[in-house]
């Protein structure tokens, strides 16, 4: 008997950074399309990837997604791809000016989120526009959120 493939529902992450809101403050968030080969492809369908390390950083004009690993398709052959090759992100001048000036700025940085499928089948990345957090504000953001928790337990216990 075969074994039954998972069907993937439309619009859900492919690869997610989890650890970038934990990470970074989040300033605003943008969708950016990314050229992709065919065994890039192909690999993303099989929901093989990670955005972990990944960062996208500006280069003659257009942005660039960098450190993304999205392993070799097996059956690939001689067409393989490099797992953490550069993959250019497909925005709108505005866009990409508005991210340079804001890259440029002490601190802030553009991270992937995730990668996703679209309905049509476009792969997109959404893109996070970010500050780095100190230590501090990482165990200031936990207290709030046990708080948040602790506050939420007792109103559904009284009442």
């Amino acid at each position: 008997m075969a074994t039954k493939k998972k069907k993937r529902k439309l619009g859900a992450a492919i690869a997610q950074n989890r650890k970038a809101r934990h990470d970074y403050s989040i300033v605003e968030t943008f969708e950016a399309g990314i050229m992709l080969l065919g065994t890039e492809v192909k690999s993303l369908r099989a929901g093989r990837a990670s955005i972990g390390e990944a960062y996208a950083s500006e280069e003659n004009g257009a942005l660039y997604l960098l450190n993304a690993f999205i392993p070799e398709y097996e059956s690939a052959g001689i067409a393989a791809h490099a797992p953490r090759g550069p993959r250019k992100l497909l925005l709108h001048k505005r866009e990409i000016a508005k991210l340079r000036v804001a890259i440029n700025r002490k601190g802030m940085t553009l991270i992937p989120l995730s990668i996703y499928f679209t309905e049509r089948g476009m792969a997109k990345v959404e893109l996070a526009l970010a500050e780095g957090k100190q230590s501090r504000d990482k165990r200031q953001d936990d207290k709030k959120r046990d708080w948040q928790r602790d506050k939420a337990r007792i109103l559904r216990d009284k009442g």
